[in-house]
Formats: structure tokens, C-alpha cells, sequence
């Protein structure tokens, strides 16, 4: 038997944003759109009369952001944040979101959340469609984590997303954070202790209180006297970076030597 369709309900204060996303998932047919707001506050009384199964919810908004909407309905639906700011996909994943789209999206990152969505609703198939809001909290344990791709950088009022391939590690200096990536450095919002939870430690390893580096930028691990390591990475600075010494087990063991 397959799983109901999803009624589904975009908020976004950008008419183009939800016109561009229900035109997208015009091509699922597990997800219904039955409505669409630029008016926060229109769509808090819309969704008090009508609740929904999923919002596709963009979170800041002038006078009320995503968070304080979600807190205003007397139902919770299952949520898909859709946002141009990277810095607040943490706080979405505790509300119980589903996934974190940063704006542009397209329609590999929807694909992707849709999934997601299918997996949570197949573990569930048996149950009734209510028991699946229930226990959607234990069934996103079960589903595989997926890490940022994408990092934001602010200058000034701009805003520009750095793909992580091409980060070759982060830098905290006189109380910033940079990214370094094709030898320039983007400020981010983010500590580097921040930064060590949200990525993939796959791939991302804190050799240091101020470095965070990209293992597959490293080309050689130096070690010099009195213990001290360094690790040269292959981008065309060379950039050398220092490893602490309470890090050199772990940065060894990562690495396989």
C-alpha cells in the first residue's frame, strides 16, 4: 500500500522563491501543494485552520522568523527549512526539520530531501499516517546524517557559498574565522569549535585550538625535533600548518600511519 500523499504548504516572503520551489515539486508526487504564503503572519492563520503534513518553511522573515512561526501553530508538521543563511542549520535540526535547503535550491537538493522524506515515511509503513508524526523524533536517528556541501561567507551585506571540496582548511585569527579556499580567505560565522561539529569529521579534523583542515588537501606530514609536526598541503601557497602536539595521535590514526 503506498504512503498518502503529503499536503504540503510553502512559506517564503519571496514571491520567486515559492514559485520557483512548487514548480519543482511539481515533478513529486509524494508532496501535494495545496497552498503558499509571503505573509507570515497570513500563514499562521491559515495553518491554525488548516493543518498540513509538511511545511516548506524559509526562516528569516521580516517581523517573524521560521522558529517563532513553527511555535505559533497548535499542530507541529513535519518541516523542510528552505534559507540563504548557513549559520542556522544546528537550531533547525533540533525543532525535528527534516532538512536544511540553502536557497538558490535546485532540484538535486530537493531530490535529496524527498528522499529523505520517503525513508522516514517507509520505516513507518504499516502504521497509521498519525503514528508517523509521533515517532518521527526516533525514526531521524535512524536515517544516515548528512553533512553541509556548502559554507556561507559574509562581506558586509553580501552573502557567497564556498563548496567544502574546495576548502582547504578553516583559520581562527583576532577573534575570526576564515575558510581558506583557492589561497583567499572568506570570513565565516562560525568558531572553530562549531565548525568541528557541523562537518563531516570524515573529512574535516582539528589539528590545532585555531585550525581546522581538509584531510584530502594534505600532501605530507613533517616531523621535526623536539615532537613538533607540520602538515605541507597541496595547494599553490604550499601552505604549511602547525599540528599541536595533543593532536598528533589522532591526526595519525586519521591518516592511516
Amino acid at each position: 500500500m503506498n504512503a498518502p500523499t503529503l499536503r504540503a504548504y510553502l512559506i517564503d516572503d519571496e514571491s520567486l522563491a515559492t514559485e520557483r520551489l512548487q514548480r519543482l515539486l511539481g515533478s513529486y508526487s509524494e508532496v501535494s501543494v495545496i497552498g503558499a504564503s509571503n505573509d507570515p503572519g497570513e500563514a499562521i492563520e491559515f495553518l491554525r485552520q488548516n493543518p498540513v503534513d509538511l511545511l516548506f518553511l524559509d526562516i528569516q522573515m521580516p517581523g517573524i522568523n521560521g522558529f517563532e512561526l513553527l511555535a505559533r501553530l497548535p499542530q507541529q508538521p513535519l518541516v523542510i527549512f528552505t534559507t540563504a543563511y548557513d549559520e542556522y542549520a544546528l537550531r533547525a535540526f533540533e525543532v525535528n526539520s527534516i532538512d536544511y535547503l540553502l536557497k538558490p535550491i535546485d532540484a538535486e537538493q530537493l531530490g535529496r530531501a524527498i528522499k529523505k522524506l520517503d525513508r522516514l515515511r517507509s520505516v513507518e509503513h504499516n502504521l497509521a499516517f498519525d503514528d508517523l508524526f509521533k515517532k518521527l523524533a526516533a525514526s531521524l536517528d535512524s536515517v544516515e546524517k548528512e553533512y553541509p556541501r556548502r559554507i556561507a561567507s559574509r562581506v558586509g551585506e553580501r552573502i557567497s557559498f564556498l563548496d567544502l571540496n574546495e576548502v582547504t582548511h578553516f583559520v581562527a585569527q583576532d577573534k575570526l574565522t576564515f575558510a581558506v579556499a583557492n589561497s583567499r580567505r572568506h570570513a565565516v560565522d562560525q568558531t572553530i569549535v562549531e565548525l568541528e561539529r557541523r562537518l563531516d569529521p570524515a573529512r574535516f579534523l582539528r589539528v590545532h585550538r585555531s585550525v581546522l583542515v581538509n584531510v584530502d588537501w594534505i600532501q605530507e606530514v613533517n616531523s621535526w625535533l623536539a615532537g613538533k609536526v607540520m602538515l605541507l598541503l597541496k595547494d599553490q601557497q604550499r601552505t604549511q600548518l602547525p599540528v599541536a602536539r595533543d593532536r598528533v595521535k589522532d591526526l595519525k590514526s586519521r591518516l592511516g600511519i
